[in-house]
């Protein structure tokens, strides 16, 4: 691609006391990756510095940036987003490093919705020590989908073509089922066949629903909704022309690995979808959030605070965060100007 339409992928540093600083290294370390994207770390150079030497990863080099709008074509660009020197204590979560977090995916958010970036890649936060005025989410979906004033979007996990949705994202399992509605239900699914459709290139796409009780329900026996909520959901949306299936047990959908003929699954709520999907692709797996007019992905791991600094830690799930990042902004670029 033509450097006049190279790809701007901004990185958010994640919490520093974790393993985020580690994988963005890693992966960025691999001088390959500039042929993708000129990719744009949010964070400060003395946090790379004592990554970069601690791993004695040689490779791995960047330029500072005055500005967004002064980045290096193919090299590493830094952000600087602090200039204290910040203290690093790796496996323990600090107020100093849920604030650099913020101040990383504050700074980075703001690029990208003035245009200046073409998508985003988050390094993992604690969502604990990351809360603030500015920051009043239970997750980096959440607070995305607020910033960019999406009225709803969709937790995507993809691997390969393994791709797992969850209708209920981060909230305590006993609120899941007063939050289930057909019209809930509906918007979720309408957004993850059209990102299927758009994101993905599927142009016939097929989903398959799992219940929200044991055995989906067993005819009522085991809880309503199934019955009464996700089976009426899934006539409509068939009424309507889609290939939605279910709605099936979820234990013995998975050990009958039925997500192999279907393009997508969407889960009633967070461990439903994410154990599965986990237990298939931990190392490889990719969280997007689908129903943005951005594009957004992060690795499907959380800070691994027990191995930070230990050097230890797989990057292969960053890589493909930024891989699919990549792949579906060049999508859009393309049905947008198809001359690109």
């Amino acid at each position: 691609m033509d450097n006049k339409y190279k790809i701007k992928l901004g990185i958010s540093i994640g919490d520093t006391n974790g393993i985020g600083p580690e994988v963005i290294v890693k992966t960025l370390a691999d001088n390959r990756i500039l042929n993708y994207c000129t990719p744009v770390i949010y964070g400060s150079a003395a946090v790379l510095n004592k990554v970069r030497k601690a791993l004695h990863s040689e490779h791995f080099n960047y330029q500072q940036a005055t500005s967004v709008q002064d980045l290096a074509p193919r090299k590493v660009n830094l952000i600087t987003c602090w200039d204290h020197d910040l203290e690093l204590n790796p496996g323990t979560p600090t107020p100093e490093s849920g604030k650099a977090s913020l101040d990383s995916l504050l700074t980075a958010s703001r690029d990208l919705k003035a245009g200046f970036l073409d998508g985003l890649v988050t390094a993992p936060i604690n969502k604990d020590n990351i809360q603030a005025e500015e920051f009043k989410f239970p997750g980096h979906t959440e607070f995305l989908t607020s910033y960019f004033d999406a009225p709803e979007s969709l937790m995507l996990l993809v691997s390969g073509d393994l791709r797992v949705a969850t209708v209920t994202g981060h909230m305590p399992l006993k609120d899941v089922s007063g939050k289930l509605t057909e019209q809930l239900l509906i918007r979720k699914l309408t957004i993850l066949l059209s990102s299927l459709r758009n994101d993905f290139g599927i142009l016939k796409p097929r989903v398959a629903v799992l219940g929200l009780n044991p055995h989906a329900g067993e005819q009522g026996l085991l809880g309503t909704e199934d019955v009464e909520i996700i089976r009426p959901t899934i006539m409509q949306m068939k009424e309507r022309g889609h290939l939605v299936f279910g709605p099936y047990p979820a234990d013995g959908f998975f050990g009958m690995q039925q997500y192999r003929q279907v393009d997508a699954v969407l889960a009633m709520y967070h461990d439903q979808g994410l154990i599965p999907f986990k237990t298939l692709a931990f190392e490889s797996g990719v969280n997007y959030t689908a129903g943005l007019p951005i594009v957004r992905t992060s690795p499907d791991h959380g800070t691994a605070y027990d191995i930070a600094a230990k050097h230890i830690a797989n990057e292969t799930s960053f890589r493909e965060a930024l891989f699919l990042a990549c792949d579906i902004i060049r999508k859009r670029q393309l049905e947008a100007n198809p001359a690109v």
